[in-house]
Order: structure tokens, then sequence, then C-alpha cells
């Protein structure tokens, strides 16, 4: 009954369902060295074997616990001589490749390296610890989880129904409970399960089995004579010491201060030495609690610094003070940042930004230096300037978490990070916020607000967007209005074997993305369609699926403006597409949310604030003769829930440091061009009118103004 293709594979969905990474590359033929690790009985030589009958490369088998470095060498050699004169690839598969010693493993590593061979793997032990970690680091490593129940029974009824290679040509049936304790007892191991069904079938009537279409029944007491208990698997040479030791640092970084007493316990009591449990402890000090709490390194520090003078037994209480205080401690890993920022270094070696060069040896004759604004001289000791390199600029690095100390100083980090990337980037990369005509239409538009200031607001609003939805590694996600990539490469890393698909409205965008992508593998690129939401035909043309799990969008409508049509039209097909369960989350600004000048304004009569406030609400009221540009809440829960969707649509919060400038009050206030200007002067009057462009452009003289408007989160739910 071993599977044969594909689609006989049972469970393991996970990498080899419909869309996943490992099934596209089995169909496209595009096998890289791999590693299957799991438990017996999951199907990783099954999965080995159907990559054999799938692929046009050569497949040879060896099994390391009869094979060594003799046999392998042999392979390595026809594949070489293939390779040489036919130009034909070869995949060589190692089963229980972890019974190999490292000078065994060793032996694969040039052929692998050059790609003479192909390497699968087959494991049931942690490949990280079992196998040579020169191989590991050349291959893709997917695991193979234990059978569900539904699956072991699927197993045992294609066994059953099965008349070439089961049980198909005679009338099985069981005991009330008897074929639920097959399943039960083989615990996710379908050899297991098939081999006591082998025996209790073929050892009920006879010695031999009974003529064609004869009735077989089994009952209870023979199946339970069929099967006995799995032998518990157990870790060997290291694995527990690692397992104990991860359990304890989960523990701890989970702030569970009774688990973590008992898995401290548990290696104290095994003999686990003290100084590498301090070691681990030192390293989640700034790891996981880093600027959550400053003191965490030192009192971790203080605790080992006494065990050492003191040893057992007494040492016992400063290890135990210091698993206590972390376990409690607040807990942020914005530490992290560190290595995005060697990523960037490794990446391109960008200069020093003339201003922050040293004056004190070229400043006269190279100017080095100029420019500088000495953060003393200027209020709160901060002045707004580049500090990254010209080539990163607006680039983050650090996000402070919300935890204990760090949170205190987060709003602070932000807002000065927020008014630093709007001097940064500049007034020419301004769009206007309350302009729109038919000429500025896909240049301008109703919430363009500061550039430079965007970098927070844009990691704020994908958060928001993928916290409403539940993300596994083998999720498959459809991006909606996908061209800036904000919500695709988070995809992409929480999603690594799974798929995810971004829509983008032009080729230019694709490029870009794709330019983007360039440095990883082809197999895990994004994959791109340029257009809007594609329909369920062309999905399974373009990427062999017809069904995602989530689909996500920031600011989908920003090029259709919204309205009842549109949103109907996404609603439908986003329910064809979605998988049952499957979810769409949403993140739309309304024109009528958006910012009002009225609030602005602090220094102009009350009486003209509340006139130009009143002129706003009807500029930015639902109109029937513009349902593109205004709409509202109502509406779109409407389309959803018309659509057969379980919505929630829920109004959030936004603001913003803004740097208003001239250009643009001048293009606000433009009558012949802004639709908002010339609305607001018919409605005042001029006088009024110019006033309250004179006034704001003093107040725009101060400094930042605190831009509000608020945004709509839809959660939609396939039921």
């Amino acid at each position: 009954m071993r599977p044969r293709t594909l689609d006989d594979i049972i469970g393991q969905d996970h990498i080899v369902g419909q869309g996943r990474l490992l099934r596209r590359a089995i169909q496209a033929d595009r096998i890289s060295s791999l590693i299957f690790y799991g438990p017996p009985g999951t199907g990783k030589t099954s999965l080995a074997r159907v990559i054999a009958n799938t692929t046009k490369s050569t497949f040879e088998s060896l099994n390391a616990v009869l094979t060594g470095i003799k046999d392998a060498r042999e392979a390595v050699d026809r594949a070489a001589e293939r390779r040489n004169l036919y130009g034909t690839r070869t995949i060589l598969f190692v089963d229980e490749v972890h019974r190999w010693n490292k000078a065994q493993q060793d032996a694969l590593l040039p052929w692998v390296e050059n790609g003479t061979i192909i390497l699968i793997g087959a494991t049931t032990e942690n490949p990280f610890f079992e196998v040579n970690r020169a191989l590991v680091s050349r291959s893709r490593i997917f695991q193979l989880k234990s059978l569900e129940r539904k699956d072991l029974f699927e197993t045992a009824l294609r066994a059953l129904a099965d008349k070439e290679r089961g049980y198909g040509k005679w009338r099985v049936t069981f005991e009330a409970g008897a074929l639920d304790h097959l399943v039960e007892v083989a615990g996710g191991d379908a050899r297991s399960l098939l081999n006591a069904l082998e025996l209790a079938v073929e050892t009920t009537p006879t010695r031999w089995m009974p003529p064609e279409n004869t009735g077989i029944y089994v009952s209870l007491e023979t199946v339970e004579q069929s099967i006995q208990r799995r032998a518990v698997l157990y870790d060997r040479d290291g694995d527990y010491h690692f397992d104990t030791i991860s359990a304890f640092i989960k523990s701890v970084r989970g702030s569970d201060p009774d688990a973590a007493l008992y898995w401290l316990a548990k290696m104290v009591r095994a003999g686990e030495d003290p100084s590498f449990i301090f070691r681990r402890m030192i390293i989640l000090a700034s790891e996981d609690v880093g600027l959550a709490d400053p003191h965490a390194l030192s009192v971790v520090i203080s605790c080992a610094t006494a065990f050492d003078r003191i040893g057992f037994p007494e040492g016992n209480f400063p290890l135990t003070h210091a698993c206590l205080y972390l376990a409690t401690a607040p807990k942020s890993n914005s530490a992290l940042a560190f290595f995005d920022a060697m990523k960037e270094v490794e990446k391109e070696d960008a200069e020093v930004p003339n201003h922050l060069r040293d004056a004190s040896r070229d400043g006269e004759s190279l100017g080095h230096g100029e420019g500088y604004m000495y953060p003393h001289a200027y209020r709160d000791h901060w002045a707004a300037q580049q500090y990254l390199p010209g080539a990163l600029r607006g680039k983050i690095f650090y996000t402070p978490s919300k935890s204990g100390y760090e949170g205190a100083i987060r709003e602070e980090v932000i807002r000065k990070r927020e008014i630093q990337a709007a001097v940064i980037f500049g007034d020419d990369k301004r769009e206007n916020a309350l302009t729109w005509s038919a000429a500025s239409k896909g240049r301008e538009g109703w919430f363009k607000r500061l550039s430079g200031g965007r970098s927070a607001l844009l990691l704020r609003d994908r958060d928001l967007i993928l916290e409403q939805c539940t993300i596994r590694r083998h999720s498959r996600i459809l991006i909606a209005n996908a061209d800036d990539g904000l919500l695709l490469w988070e995809a992409l890393r929480r999603a690594p074997e799974g798929l995810s698909v971004a829509c983008v409205h032009d080729e230019a965008a694709k490029s870009a993305l794709l330019g983007y992508a360039s440095t990883l593998d082809e197999t895990e690129r994004p994959l791109i369609w340029v257009g809007g939401i594609p329909l369920p035909d062309q999905v399974e043309a373009a990427f062999s699926c017809t069904q995602f799990d989530c689909i996500l969008s920031r600011e989908p409508w920003r090029h259709s403006r919204g309205g009842a049509a549109v949103f109907s039209e996404f609603a439908r097909t986003s329910r064809a597409l979605l998988a049952p369960g499957g979810i769409v989350v949403t993140l739309q600004s309304p024109p009528a949310l958006g910012g009002k000048i009225a609030h602005l304004l602090e220094t102009v009569p009350d009486e003209m604030i509340r006139k130009l406030a009143e002129a706003e609400r009807t500029f930015f009221a639902v109109d029937e003769n513009k349902p593109e540009l205004l709409w509202n809440a109502q509406m779109l829960e409407a389309a959803f829930t018309e659509a057969g969707f379980s919505v929630a649509v829920t109004p959030i919060d936004q603001e913003e440091d803004r740097l208003l400038t001239e250009r643009d009050i001048a293009a606000w206030f433009d009558k012949g061009k802004s639709s908002w200007g010339a609305f607001i002067a018919r409605e005042m009057g001029d006088e009024d009118f110019f006033t309250i462009k004179k006034t704001l452009s003093e107040r725009a003289k101060q400094g930042p103004v605190k831009w509000k408007w608020k945004s709509l989160l839809l959660k939609a739910a396939f039921v």
C-alpha cells in the first residue's frame, strides 16, 4: 500500500498539500538536497519513492544500516558518469542516514556540493544533532508529523478497499471498536497500523485466505492480539541534554516560573554543569529580556559570581534567584535588531554621510562635518537629521517593545524617528492629502501623508493586519495590492513552506518585487500576479492552487477608490478563493474619516473653526453621486455579509507627527485644482478661506502637527 503518487500520500498536508513548497518543487522536478525527519511510519521513505516516480532524474537508493562508504562511492561514480556522458542528474536516497558515522557522511559532501548528486536523506533522529552539520546546511529539512486519527482511518479504509494491493476482493468487517483500537494503538504510525491490519485480517479465518468475495469478520479480540503498543522512542546521545535546556529556556522566555524551576531542578538532579546553565541565562538576559529590564543582565552575572564563590549545595540559591528573576521579568527581544543591521553591513558597505565625518582633519579642505547639527544646542538636546548612509535612509532596525522600561521609552523613540524621517526625505516626496481631480488621479490621493514618517506607521499597520489571523509555516496566503511588499515579505517569513501570492498592479511593481527577492532560492521566491485579485480558474492555472487560507491587504482599494460595487466584487472573489475557515483581513482609510484642517487650528475665532468643521463634514459626507470616493463602514460590512462572510469592521484611530509645508498648503487651498479647496471656499467665502490658509501657514512654521484619522479594519471569516 505504499503511495505511488503525491495524491496517494495521506497526511503531511503541511509540506505536500496543494500549493505547498515541496509539492511545487516535486511537480516542477526542481528538487534540491532534502532531509526528511519524523517518527517511524509517517511516510519518509514513501515520499522519497514518490519523488523517484515523478522525477526525470536517475534515482538510486541506499540503506545506511546495510551500506557504507564503498557503496556510496560506487553510487557517486555512477552519478558522475551519467552527468558527464548524458547530462542526467542523479538523486541518491539514503534511508536511516543518521546511522552513518561522521566519516561516512563526510564522503558525500563534495558530490552534494558540486551537484553530482542530489541527496535525499530520511531519519527518525533530530538531524541537527545526528546528521553532519555540513550536510544539514546544504539541505532543506522537512519534518513529517505523526498521522492523525482521520489519516490512519483513511489509510486502513484504502487498504480494505484496494483490490490490487489490499483486501478489496473480500468483504472485511470489524466488530464495533476493533478498527478504532487499531488506529489508537498505532499512535500515528501508518506502517504499524497496516502490519497489524494484515495480521488481523489474514489470520482471522484460517491459515489461508478464503475465496474472493467471501466475508471476513475481524473481532476485537483478534485486533488486540494483532497489535502491541509501540515502544517509546528514547532520545540518546545528547538529545536529553539539549531538549531539557531547551525546555528550561522556553519556560523562562514564556514567563512561567513553575515550569522553569522544574526544568532547572531536573538539570541539577541530572548533574548538568551549572556554568552551562548560567551561560544560557546570561544570553537570555540580553536576548529575551533586554531593555525591558536593563538590570536583568547584572542580576544574572552577580548570581553566577556568587555561585562561583560558594558552590553547591548553597549555590542552588543564586541559581534559583537568577532563574526566578528572569522568568518573572518583562520580556523584549529588540536586541535582535543587531542582526538586521549586520545583514545590511554584509550586503552593502555604505559610506559615512559627509555631515557625520570627522571635521577635525579634513573639515576645511573637504568640508567634512559640514551641516552637522550639534544635538545639545537644541531643545531637549535633540535635532532631527540623517545618521544612516543615504542608501539606507528610513531603514528601521530597532523596534522597541511595550514591556517594562522599554515600554517607557517606546513612544519617545518612535516620535523622534518619525520627525527625523520627515526631515531626511524632504518635501519633494510629499503628496497631497486633500486634493483630488481627474488630472491628479493615480498621483495624488485623499490620504497621502508624509513619506518619511511612514516607517513606524507601516509596521504598525502590518502588525495590526497580521494579528487578526493565525499564519502557520504551511499557510497559503494571497496579498492584494501588494506593490509595496509590506505584507509580502512578512508572509514569506511566517509561511516558508506554504504559498505566498502577491497581486500587483503593473509589470513595474512585479519587477521591483522580484528584484528584491533575487537573493532567495528560486523555490522560495514569491509568486506574483499582475492585476486585481485573480479568479479561481486563473489561480489554478498560474499557481496550481485553488484555495487560500488568508487574503490580506492594506489599502486594497487605493486604485479603485472603493464603493459598494467594488466591495461586492472583492468579497465574492475572496469567498471563491478561500478554503473553509479562511479569513479576509483588510485595512483601509475612507476619505470621510481622514484628517481635518479644522482640528489643526487653535488661534482662529471659534466661530470660524465651527464653520470650517461643518463645511468639511459636508464635503466628506457619503454622496450617491461620488460612491467611488465617499463610502463608510456600513457599505463595506454589507458587501461582505451579503457574500456569506461573518464580518467585523473595527475603526482604528491613527495619528502621526506631520510637518506641513507651504507646498502642501498651496495645493490644498488651490481652488482651481483642489476639489476640497473649491468646496470650502464656496461654503465659507473668500475672506474666511484665506484667513484659514494664512493661519495654517503660521502654524506650520512652529513645527509638526498631530495629524489624526481613522482606518477601518475588516475581518471577514468564511464559515
